[in-house]
């Protein structure tokens, strides 16, 4: 083993550690030449990089100048939609509206007509329920007046519940101690052609029975028969 005495040994170790210490100024160097090229490439890098950015950012004004000229070029179109659109929609719905009206003066024509066709059919209907109804008199004064000795008259309602052109069936020869006595019955003929039974003198509690019998049968002279039944019974009480 060498001793640390020894001159040799302490040149060699001076050798070594400036060999080292060569070393790391060389390495030194290095990073030093690695680290300027790098701030250079970096230098360079966020030039490039910021020119570029300098460049998109006026692109993008430039881009948004465009947009905004778009939109607003897109709006006042909107706008301009916007208003066809309702003045469309304003003229459709006045195409509608006399649609409508043409519809609704057609309707009314036609229940016009049918109500029209309804009139004539009820006139038509009448005048045949009337002349039967006549004739159905007709024989009445035949049986009645003639052989019976019953009085027709004709009287003008003036009450709100007597209206219009009543007639008056007068029956006599009814008691037997009253010969001349009057028994009456009032009626009239209704707009649909059926019998109104409007009174009785004296009253006769079976009369809306027979009434309704003389609306079932459309016979006026057996009504007015069994009237003059119904009135001979109450006489003869």
């Amino acid at each position: 083993m060498t001793s640390i005495t020894d001159p040799n040994m302490s040149a060699r170790f001076s050798s070594a550690m400036d060999e080292i210490h060569n070393k790391q100024l060389k390495t030194y160097g290095e990073i030093m030449d690695t680290t300027t090229e790098l701030c250079q490439s970096h230098k360079q890098f966020v030039k490039t990089a910021l020119d570029t950015c300098l460049k998109k950012c006026k692109d993008d004004e430039v881009l948004f100048e465009t947009m905004q000229t778009f939109k607003r070029d897109l709006e006042q179109k909107n706008v301009s939609l916007k208003e066809k659109r309702h003045a469309i929609s304003d003229v459709i719905s006045e195409i509608q509206q006399k649609e409508m009206q043409k519809e609704d003066i057609i309707q009314k024509i036609e229940k016009l007509k049918e109500e029209q066709a309804k009139r004539k059919e009820l006139i038509i209907s009448q005048n045949k329920a009337n002349k039967e109804r006549l004739r159905n008199l007709q024989k009445a004064r035949l049986v009645f007046q003639d052989h019976l000795g019953m009085e027709i008259r004709t009287i003008l309602g003036k009450t709100q519940l007597i209206k219009g052109e009543k007639l008056q069936f007068v029956f006599r020869n009814i008691n037997p101690s009253d010969q001349d006595s009057a028994y009456v019955v009032t009626m009239g003929i209704k707009q649909d052609g059926s019998y109104q039974i409007v009174s009785s003198d004296p009253v006769l509690d079976c009369l809306p029975v027979l009434e309704s019998r003389l609306q079932e049968t459309n016979n006026l002279p057996a009504f007015l028969a069994n009237v003059r039944k119904e009135f001979i019974s109450q006489a003869r009480c």
